[in-house]
């Protein structure tokens, strides 16, 4: 069975998260976007995890449903700790087969800190040591390193960061089979470390809120079980994982080196020139994944490695609507536009990806249409993100979207 997966969101629990992340919010939303299987997100709040035991049907496989949904029980864990006298900021998913598994790592867990305090609590417990705990609750347990290469709060972090994931793990490393590439990096740019070589990387929304799910996701074809999905990502099985779908890398919050306070943005290039200091400030810059990338890379760029999944770079259909029509996509007519696509082709993914040409022609304007096929074939033009600015994204060129304009005047 071919099915979409996002496996890592945040509950309306978490800090800076719509009050919309809520059970029936987050399914809506996935049938919208075309996705078959949620991560449930937050399950270390006992608020959240008492309205997912009330409101989901357990399949007994370690999977459950609502409506036609499915849903495999996620949290993320926030480690600040100090280890060998440097301070490290590491996030880090966690699946759970079960309730039962997900009461014994809260009832674990809440003895390092308040898990009450966020839908992500920080902790500060050793990653290895968390590692361990999980483990030992329930061997079918997953620890999945959250968005590597985010410089603040990530395991390869600029800031706060390993240089290597046995680093990190210790004895433990050996268990962690899967790891996430975040919203600014995409598997080609993890290729260049052979060092990665033997993990499955997947790719996530992270989603605080309801219309950003599936922004990253992952693509399926096995049976929708628990076991399952482990035994395919621990075996990196390219039959029963098909590929992933990933932003442009450089649209990520921190795809460059800079300061956003400044608008100062740095290629990796530029700030070795500067020699890591902001050429406005006079302070070091925030160094960003392209940057930390480079460091540790020891693969030439452009390099594929045998036995990898694949992947596709896409941009949100309501994205590429509003460009299409030069408006803002916080617009009503955006969203109406948007769910009259949705209503002709069944789902967001059905028009990003498989739909043909002529059927766009037929249902959607010519301009969308042309959007679509762009965003399909790479032909964009990206400003990269930079310290925690999204970078931007461009299908049209600016002569293209003053026409736009323009006819929307008449």
């Amino acid at each position: 069975m071919e099915f979409i997966a996002d496996f890592h969101i945040h509950s309306k629990y978490s800090r800076a998260t719509s009050k919309d992340m809520d059970i029936s919010h987050i399914a809506q939303w996935a049938r919208l976007k075309g996705i078959k299987l949620m991560g449930t997100g937050d399950f270390t709040h006992h608020l959240w995890l008492e309205e997912l035991k009330n409101n989901l049907e357990d399949l007994n496989n370690g999977l459950f449903k609502y409506k036609d949904v499915y849903f495999i029980l996620t949290g993320e864990i926030s480690s600040i700790y100090s280890k060998k006298g440097k301070t490290y900021r590491v996030h880090n998913m966690i699946f759970a087969p079960s309730f039962k598994a997900a009461d014994k790592i809260n009832e674990t867990l809440s003895r390092y800190g308040n898990l009450s305090s966020d839908g992500r609590p920080i902790l500060g417990l050793d990653c290895q040591e968390l590692a361990r705990i999980v483990f030992d609750i329930d061997e079918d347990c997953m620890v999945v390193p959250s968005h590597i290469w985010t410089p603040w709060f990530s395991v390869f972090g600029s800031m706060s960061g390993f240089d290597r994931i046995e680093d990190c793990f210790e004895e433990e490393t050996q268990k962690i089979s899967t790891l996430e590439t975040g919203l600014s990096s995409d598997p080609a740019m993890n290729w260049r470390l052979t060092r990665l070589d033997r993990f499955t990387l997947i790719s996530n929304s992270d989603s605080h809120s309801p219309s950003r799910i599936g922004r990253e996701a992952n693509v399926f074809d096995c049976e929708l079980d628990y076991k399952t999905i482990k035994e395919v990502l621990q075996t990196k099985d390219k039959k029963r994982f098909l590929y992933t779908i990933e932003f442009f890398p450089q649209e990520g919050k921190y795809h460059f080196d800079g300061h956003r306070l400044c608008g100062i943005r740095l290629s990796p290039k530029e700030t070795k020139e500067n020699k890591g200091i902001c050429p406005k400030c006079k302070k070091p810059v925030t160094v960003g994944v392209m940057n930390r990338v480079e460091q540790l890379a020891d693969r030439a760029e452009g390099i594929t490695p045998e036995n990898v999944i694949p992947f596709k770079n896409l941009i949100p259909l309501d994205e590429i609507i509003a460009e299409a029509k030069g408006m803002t996509k916080s617009s009503k007519a955006i969203e109406k536009e948007y769910l009259l696509a949705i209503s002709n082709f069944g789902s967001e993914f059905e028009i990003l990806m498989n739909a043909k040409k002529e059927d766009l022609e037929k249902r959607l304007s010519w301009r969308i249409t042309e959007g679509i096929l762009r965003v399909r074939e790479s032909r964009v033009n990206i400003q990269p993100g930079f310290d925690g600015e999204y970078g931007k994204v461009s299908i049209f060129s600016e002569d293209e979207r003053l026409d736009e304009r323009q006819l929307n005047l008449f």
